[in-house]
């Protein structure tokens, strides 16, 4: 979490610095019209900053995930980057068109017409020739972008929704850009501002095509086929088995692919259940029925549909050098240490003499159902793993204090944690509170993107 909070205010900061280096009148005294046209400039650069590190981001690139902490943390940057474009948009619009309403309601005095400057470069020329079509549509794109993001936002809205109004957000992110280069000060691109907002204009103009093609994640996709399905109506889960060609590079108990059965859906991401054997090159993926999408889709799947795999994507990967580990997958968020579990128990059967960590697995869980239950303490068993089933009617809520009851070499362990982000939260502050360096031993996946 500390590196997205540095690159979210990191680039906030370098683009507030970056337009000082380019507009330093700024601090000298003026009317509150030259404020006014300083302040429309800024929020819109700001804004377009925000906007274009966003599409960049939404082509899931490989370079920045290590340095996150994985996809999930990249995706959480990319939602914060979203909703600050929106807030600093909404303020780049009322710098715009509130002095306006302020004359008109006799608040403020009509500034003055200045005389046009002689324009002489033939760009700059080009510029102002088109201002007012970059003021027209970029107000009208203001308006899209508002409401899109609001249903991107709101999670009532169906998958559906949501994955056509990011789509369409990549043609209203295009419209902005030539609304952007027209009306950013003509001065500034001689600036190392103006280099770099060409750069990242032109790069998100690259993802925003990119998403518009349906071209996101294309060198990471194979192309699968569902080999099994199991559902568990105890829990509201779903198994699914799908056998991959060998374009699949493999991949590490912890991580997430995206799966594409309904080119109009889009693709979905999910945790791997499975650890990874080249002989036997088949994934399995458990979706639990907690969106519109996940719910039918025990109706859509059979045995032998086609299914677009991307992946493998994530650094939930349980690499640590810690002699104890303390594993916490709430409801679904057990996915992931099920995989471990697989991985552990093939290395634990053909290397018997070497040692991992000591394991606690915790499963609190709302939801029962036996045989997947079952499956679970078997996994448990076979990896040599500790595991602590914690049904909320029978046994209460999970809290660290019962876990530090149960493992008394805790200040030793690592704790990896997978499940809902606000209990995530409130074990690290209370381990935290306990003495535990959370910053550098509590793990926790993220994964709460739409399903």
């Amino acid at each position: 979490m500390r590196n997205i909070k540095h690159a979210f205010w990191g680039l906030l900061l370098l683009s507030s610095l970056l337009w000082l280096t380019a507009e330093p009148t700024v601090f000298q005294p003026a009317s509150f019209f030259v404020l006014r046209d300083a302040m429309v400039q800024y929020s819109g650069i700001v804004a377009m900053t925000a906007m274009s590190v966003a599409m960049i981001l939404a082509l899931r690139p490989r370079w920045p995930e290590r340095w996150l902490g994985g996809l999930d943390k990249m995706y959480r940057l990319h939602k914060w980057l979203g909703v600050a474009a929106l807030i600093i948009s909404v303020t780049h619009w009322l710098w715009s068109q509130g002095p306006k309403w302020a004359v008109g309601w006799g608040w403020l005095a009509r500034p003055a017409r200045r005389a046009r400057p002689v324009l002489e470069n033939p760009i700059q020329q080009t510029f102002a020739s088109l201002r007012g079509a970059a003021e027209g549509v970029g107000e009208w794109a203001f308006y899209a972008a508002v409401f899109l993001i609001a249903l991107a936002l709101i999670r009532h809205f169906s998958y559906r929704v949501f994955y056509k109004a990011h789509r369409l957000l990549a043609i209203v992110y295009l419209v902005l850009v030539f609304h952007a280069v027209v009306l950013t000060g003509f001065e500034y691109w001689a600036s190392p501002l103006g280099l770099i907002m060409a750069l990242l204009l032109a790069w998100g103009s690259y993802a925003a095509a990119i998403v518009l093609l349906r071209r996101v994640g294309a060198d990471r996709q194979v192309e699968g086929r569902i080999a099994s399905l199991q559902h568990y109506p105890g829990v509201r889960v779903l198994e699914v088995g799908i056998d991959v060609p060998q374009g699949w590079p493999g991949h590490k108990p912890g991580q997430f692919a995206f799966a594409t059965s309904d080119v109009r859906e889009g693709a979905h991401p999910y945790t791997i259940a499975s650890a990874w054997h080249d002989d036997h090159r088949r994934i399995t993926f458990i979706a639990k029925e907690l969106g519109d999408h996940t719910s039918r889709l025990r109706e859509k799947l059979s045995v032998g549909q086609s299914v677009k795999v991307e992946g493998p994507y994530g650094c939930f990967d349980f690499d640590d050098s810690q002699p104890r580990q303390i594993w916490i997958g709430a409801g679904i968020g057990v996915t992931p240490f099920i995989a471990r579990m697989k991985y552990l128990a093939r290395e634990r059967s053909e290397h018997p003499d070497q040692l991992p960590p000591a394991v606690d697995l915790f499963h609190p869980t709302t939801d029962v159902d036996e045989t997947a239950l079952s499956k679970l303490k078997a996994d448990a068993g076979a990896a040599n793993i500790r595991l602590h089933i914690f049904i909320d009617a029978r046994d209460g809520r999970l809290t660290g204090d019962r876990i530090r009851a149960v493992v008394s070499e805790w200040r030793a362990a690592s704790i990896w944690f997978c499940g809902p982000s606000g209990f995530g939260e409130a074990l690290r502050k209370d381990f935290a509170a306990a003495g535990l360096p959370v910053t550098k031993r509590f793990h926790q996946e993220l994964f709460a993107m739409r399903t």
